[in-house]
């Protein structure tokens, strides 16, 4: 299962991914991709081409964890950010397959 601490810095990779990628591949892509340690305890999200499969990449106190989810039906909707994060919230709503159409936030950062 998947935890999250309580408010965890999650990034989510722009380009389409080749799912076959493991540890090593991913994980120098985020250190080239992001002004961001692997082992800060973020999380780093990929979607594959036709955006039915995801993997998370984060540091688990001793060691990288892989997290992965195949669709059986449906895609997951990659979201546009400017700064390639996603809050806790969006993030949910990624895995859960729910698409704002406007989001409006109750308070502004």
């Amino acid at each position: 299962m998947l935890t999250f601490t309580s408010n965890p810095r999650i990034f989510l990779y722009q380009d389409k991914m080749d799912m076959r990628k493991g540890f090593e591949s991913l994980s120098a892509i985020v250190e080239s991709s992001y002004s961001v340690e692997i082992t800060s305890g973020a999380y780093f999200i990929f979607l594959n081409k036709k955006q039915d499969r995801m993997k998370i990449i984060y540091w688990d106190n001793d060691g990288l964890a892989i997290w992965y989810k195949r669709l059986e039906k449906g895609k997951f909707i990659r979201v546009n950010h400017k700064k390639n994060t996603l809050s806790r919230s969006d993030f949910f709503m990624l895995l859960e397959g729910i698409t704002p159409k406007k989001i409006n936030n109750r308070y502004r950062n």
